[in-house]
């Protein structure tokens, strides 16, 4: 790890989050990002703190340090990586309604969730037969790695998914008092959020996976491990493997999914152009205006490179 100068930490809490104290956060945390190399997404709402921060360690445990004095000693949910280079560009803080959009607001994940699993008792779980497991992530992520035999509920976003719970769930539920219902997500947020919606809606057995695919990875030993494939984050890393380092997806630029090593040797991929998921999507005028784009990234590359050279 010693190579490796950058820390990257996911972190979220559920917690009564007040308007004038996150105000307050946000105004410290930008006094930490202009003396520190800090860049990340944070989102803030009433329901508390959701997003990933990367920097040097002395930064980041600057920035813990002053998160926990927020959270009222809740748990942060801390999934922590490293890598050689920033894989956010700055710093960006939002404020919204929600800290992982799902659209009900009558529910209250810091005060009624399911059951949290670690990944020893995740497996046993998941392998029981009376049981059925839930992707909560995005189609897009889904489509790179999951746990073999989950539901894959192809939602566009997570905002969709209560639409799903009511149109489908009933369908695979043999015994809707008996059978336990499995959730998981990337780093643990959208499926905590996920068993609090289905607990409001009376479902039982309601169970995620603690730390989500993140944490599953870094605690699982590879002979164990029931992952299949890479796992989707949203920065420039794109996708991690099993060992939790940059996997091999690339995001295409002109419609945002990730492309494999395969899709790129495909005749409808250009770089910074078009992927055979967008091969329909765009005009000619865009894909005019997304090659003009990739020109100035790459004339940008260039000049950086005989830069560094010099």
């Amino acid at each position: 790890m010693k190579d490796k100068n950058y820390k990257i930490v996911s972190l979220y809490s559920f917690f009564p989050f007040h308007e004038n104290l996150i105000l307050d956060l946000k105004d410290k945390l930008l006094e930490i990002e202009n003396e520190n190399d800090l860049s990340g997404l944070l989102i803030f709402a009433s329901e508390g703190i959701n997003g990933t921060i990367c920097a040097e360690k002395n930064a980041i445990d600057i920035v813990i340090n002053l998160l926990k004095k927020y959270i009222d000693n809740r748990n942060l949910n801390m999934k922590v990586n490293f890598s050689k280079k920033k894989v956010f560009k700055k710093l960006k803080i939002k404020i919204k309604k929600e800290i992982v959009t799902m659209g009900v607001p009558e529910i209250k994940p810091s005060q009624d969730n399911g059951t949290y699993i670690d990944a020893d008792n995740w497996n046993k779980l998941i392998r029981n037969q009376n049981t059925i497991v839930i992707d909560t992530r995005n189609h897009y992520e889904v489509s790179i790695g999951t746990f073999k035999n989950s539901i894959n509920p192809n939602t566009k976003n997570f905002s969709e998914f209560p639409k799903w719970v009511d149109d489908h769930l009933d369908n695979y539920l043999e015994n809707k008092e008996s059978t336990n219902i499995a959730m998981f997500c990337t780093g643990g947020i959208r499926c905590e959020k996920a068993t609090s919606l289905l607990k409001k809606k009376g479902y039982k057995n309601i169970y995620h996976l603690k730390g989500g695919i993140l944490q599953y990875l870094d605690d699982m030993p590879k002979e164990k491990n029931l992952f299949e494939g890479e796992c989707y984050v949203f920065d420039k890393r794109v996708a991690l493997d099993q060992a939790l380092e940059q996997g091999s997806y690339s995001i295409c630029h002109a419609c945002g999914m990730p492309v494999s090593i395969q899709d790129q040797e495909r005749k409808e991929y250009i770089k910074g152009i078009q992927c055979h998921f967008c091969i329909d999507q765009f005009s000619d005028d865009d894909r005019k205006r997304f090659e003009e784009r990739q020109k100035q990234i790459d004339r940008l590359k260039v000049e950086n490179h005989k830069i560094y050279k010099d």
